[in-house]
């Protein structure tokens, strides 16, 4: 890719040092205490803010009576520094964790879909290759998830971003497309049918998500657009041990990721009722934030995600 003069410039000539002064001329707005802190002169941090205003073409400071004020481009610039040097001390303590040995704590959201196949493989695997690194998992929908990702609080998602949703900080990576079936007990009426319709399971008794959730917009609209009435009989409820006890002592369905179902299926705990659905979600994948630098710990826990799901989705 064609680099301008001044571009190249620009990177081979900003030093750690210059953005240490950019950040605490900002902080203290007085060349001298910036000076102090970066442990220069106050004539040679005059000449290097000078010489950085002079590479970009523009005013990173008002001079003012009693100190400097940053401009428009000064903040601009700092805001990137900042960021600069957050992530070059970031990259310190990974080297750091590297010669230990890898250790900390790796935090990541999931939602339900992969939460008893996917992940706990490649929580495996990394833990058999850095025992010292703690793992936490937080399930829960997307939506809730993303709002923690934003916040700080988990590293990386495997969830969906959803519709609506503001994705312009945020990278995505695809893993795979979630289909739906229908689960109920072992030996319900249902499943040893080979010429089940929506009509017959239209009729029969749900267990379903609550109205606001998506899965549940989902359902509903597959009756719908086959010119049915929605279930009747409906229990609602979103905890998965819920749900599988009144499964298993009960006649009701349930819709859920195939992925998860085969789990179940083979545990011997539940079976699939034999009828192609057309209840589609949207695809899920990997999802963090642009600004954010993965520490070693989680840079591991996702390739093994990535490895385990080339496997099973393939």
């Amino acid at each position: 890719m064609y680099m301008s003069d001044a571009a190249r410039r620009i990177r081979t000539t900003l030093k750690a040092r210059q953005m240490v002064l950019l950040v605490a001329l900002n902080d203290f707005g007085n060349l001298h205490q910036a000076a102090q802190e970066t442990n220069m002169s106050p004539p040679a941090a005059s000449k290097m803010l000078k010489d950085m205003e002079d590479m970009f073409g523009v005013q990173l400071f008002e001079r003012l009576p009693r100190g400097l004020k940053p401009t428009i481009y000064g903040k601009t610039m700092i805001s990137h520094v900042r960021m600069a040097l957050a992530n070059l001390e970031h990259g310190r303590q990974s080297v750091a964790a590297l010669k230990a040995g890898l250790s900390g704590q790796v935090r990541i959201g999931i939602i339900i879909t992969v939460a008893l196949s996917l992940v706990p493989q490649a929580i495996i695997r990394t833990k058999n290759k850095a025992p010292k690194l703690s793992v936490g998992v937080e399930v829960g929908t997307s939506k809730d998830l993303l709002g923690s990702l934003r916040r700080d609080e988990l590293d990386f998602l495997i969830a969906r971003i959803p519709e609506l949703e503001d994705d312009s900080g945020l990278a995505y990576e695809d893993l795979c497309e979630e289909i739906e079936c229908v689960i109920a007990r072992i030996g319900h009426p249902l499943a040893s049918r080979n010429d089940l319709t929506l009509k017959d399971l239209s009729q029969a008794s749900w267990i379903l998500t609550s109205r606001v959730g998506i899965l549940r917009n989902r359902v509903d609209a597959m009756f719908r657009d086959a010119g049915l009435e929605c279930p009747i009989d409906v229990i609602e409820a979103t905890s998965m041990e819920l749900i599988l006890s009144l499964i298993q002592d009960t006649d009701y369905l349930h819709v859920i990721p195939l992925a998860l179902a085969n789990y179940y299926v083979q545990s011997g705990a539940l079976t699939i009722i034999p009828i192609d659905i057309p209840c589609k979600m949207a695809n899920f994948g990997i999802i963090t934030r642009r600004d954010t630098v993965l520490t070693p710990g989680a840079s591991l826990l996702l390739n093994q995600i990535r490895d385990i799901a080339a496997e099973l989705y393939q």
